[in-house]
């Protein structure tokens, strides 16, 4: 009986919920004179971007899926503007969250954390499956190409990207709301065009049977009417 109880009380301590401060989703930024790296971590999918909103410069971007395993956090990249040859690639390495630091292994700097998923309505990982034209739904399954983004409660990032060319075909972000129906971005970097870090886009959006009814104009003023889907309905 003594050895039953031991080996209950072993199982029931491997199942203790890691506290939700230890939790890496969400977002997460180091600066360093002016050049900030923001980190955001949503359900299995990961970006980390670095530019100076000031000078307006994108330096680059990475991110893919992740995996947590006790103290190891490991990577598999799907886009890499400063490394491509890195796509396609698992990584393994040590974490660390502490107080509202994460330390990442080979990372000389810690990060701070931003947020947890909160307030935001939209924290996640999302791929565009539709566009709405003329009151017509069109849809469509994401392949090698994708477009991508990965929200934290306060943060944003978008991605078109492909998996198979190792093409990027152009990101941007920054912090973003949700109140009253009104979803808004402001941008802090956009590699395809610099002259709209720091610009603030307004649009309509709706959570309907799960999915991110999302229309308004561009950044470029054309209308857009998108429905974006959760990754892990789409599985992949």
């Amino acid at each position: 009986m003594k050895a039953l109880l031991c080996i209950l009380g072993l199982a029931m301590a491997s199942f203790v919920p890691v506290p939700a401060d230890e939790l890496i989703d969400g977002a997460w930024q180091q600066n360093n004179q002016g050049v900030t790296e923001t980190r955001i971590y949503a359900n299995g999918s990961f970006a980390s971007s670095t530019y100076d909103m000031g000078k307006k410069e994108f330096a680059g971007t990475f991110g893919g899926k992740y995996t947590i395993a006790g103290d190891k956090l490991t990577e598999t990249i799907e886009f890499d503007t400063r490394n491509p040859e890195r796509i396609g690639t698992t990584q393994a390495s040590s974490f660390r969250i502490s107080k509202g630091k994460l330390t990442l292994a080979g990372k000389p700097a810690l990060f701070n954390r931003v947020d947890q998923g909160e307030p935001g309505q939209l924290a996640g990982a999302w791929l565009i499956t539709g566009r709405v034209r003329d009151g017509k739904v069109t849809r469509s399954t994401p392949g090698a190409r994708r477009t991508m983004k990965i929200l934290s409660g306060t943060r944003f990032q978008w991605i078109a990207y492909n998996v198979d060319t190792k093409e990027m075909l152009g990101t941007g972000g920054g912090t973003y709301t949700t109140v009253n129906g009104k979803y808004t971005e402001n941008i802090e970097f956009f590699s395809r065009d610099n002259t709209r870090v720091g610009a603030s886009l307004g649009f309509e959006f709706s959570l309907v049977e799960g999915e991110w009814h999302h229309s308004g104009l561009s950044s470029k003023g054309e209308p857009i009417n998108e429905i974006w889907t959760r990754r892990e309905k789409v599985g992949i």
